[in-house]
């Protein structure tokens, strides 16, 4: 982390929370940002899906809810990125304050509800992208819709010929019942109408779908069935957790999902789960506590492909995403390791139990 990044986040630390990260997005558009690494290891370029990528880790959707600062962001050295969630209505969110920093835990209690400028803005801001890179967007519903799943086919055919990919987000613990969406038949509903809305865009995006971590083994094998059912593309393992896992800070009995380093354990059990039952016919992408090399790395070996992250930033700024590449690479090396496709899933069995 650089002198000048280190003081930003140590002045930002001392902001409201929601205020440090509107700052943030502001910031990057001025072209304040961690410097794009011009090294590029070749043992790290990688793919998912068929999309070509520089580096295994992307950033997870949340931190760039309406496509402000996709170019700036890009240039940080992220493999691929994904913006949002994005609702076809534009709509304020849950109430403030819904974001709470955890230091003790390095971990963040949100609950923000969707909190974006819908559909249309985010898709004229997407057209205009002009860096080369692979992003993506996350699919979300309005808080009060009749019909949440034309929600989500409605936001694919406005924002999807500007995308790379799409997320279904169904694992958000802060707009109330969307996490019912994962049941079976609703979830088989709500993939087929995604998919059928897919086939009729010219360009013909992967879509993933993004789950949550509090989740029974059952619901994990029947989330895998679908998949292999109706061909998903990628699976996001996962959300943010409502459980509160050994937390010691002041905030921990505010309501939201709970992200950061006590989320790592559960969400890399749901993926190995995941990664044991799909046995490489359907590629993973592992979210949740990674804030270094080794948990990225980890990560990997539970069966994820790709990493995103988000938490992470919020302590150690943007240079994270070069200190978890070279990382990656010095482990590889080390490790006598060609390639980090070689080790995905590797380790898989390992990671069952929490």
């Amino acid at each position: 982390m650089s002198f000048l990044e280190n003081a930003g986040l140590k002045l930002l630390r001392f902001s409201e929370p929601e205020f440090a990260h509107n700052f943030a997005i502001r910031a990057l558009n001025f072209g304040l940002h961690a410097k794009r690494e011009t090294l590029v290891f070749e043992n790290l370029k990688t793919s998912i899906c068929g999309l070509k990528l520089d580096n295994p880790v992307g950033l997870a959707a949340g931190f760039d809810k309406n496509a402000e600062a996709v170019d700036a962001l890009l240039k940080c050295g992220f493999g691929f990125i994904e913006v949002g969630a994005i609702t076809p209505k534009p709509q304020p969110g849950n109430p403030k304050p819904r974001l709470f920093r955890l230091p003790k835990d390095q971990a963040v209690i949100n609950r923000f509800g969707f909190n974006n400028l819908g559909m249309e803005i985010a898709a004229e801001r997407l057209a205009k992208r002009s860096y080369q890179g692979i992003v993506g967007i996350n699919l979300g519903a309005n808080k009060n819709s009749i019909d949440r799943i034309k929600d989500y086919t409605k936001v694919l055919q406005c924002c999807g010929p500007f995308v790379d990919f799409a997320t279904i987000n169904v694992s958000s613990p802060n707009t109330e019942n969307l996490r019912d969406f994962q049941e079976k038949n609703s979830l088989e509903n709500l993939v087929y109408q995604v998919l059928d809305c897919r086939y009729n865009l010219k360009n013909k995006i992967p879509i993933f779908l993004k789950i949550a971590p509090d989740l029974s083994l059952k619901q994990i094998d029947d989330i895998a069935e679908i998949a292999l059912k109706m061909d998903i593309d990628a699976i996001v393992a996962t959300n943010t957790t409502t459980d509160r896992p050994g937390i010691k800070s002041k905030f921990k009995n505010e309501k939201g999902g709970l992200s950061g380093k006590p989320l790592f354990p559960k969400s890399t059990w749901v993926l190995a789960h995941l990664s044991e039952r799909l046995n490489n016919k359907v590629e993973l992408i592992g979210v949740g506590g990674i804030s270094s090399a080794i948990d990225a790395y980890q990560k990997l070996l539970a069966g994820a492909t790709v990493v995103q992250l988000y938490t992470g930033l919020v302590y150690n700024g943007l240079g994270l995403v070069s200190e978890i590449n070279k990382g990656l690479n010095t482990i590889l090396t080390k490790y006598g390791v060609n390639h980090v496709s070689q080790i995905v899933g590797k380790e898989r069995r390992n990671y069952l139990k929490i």
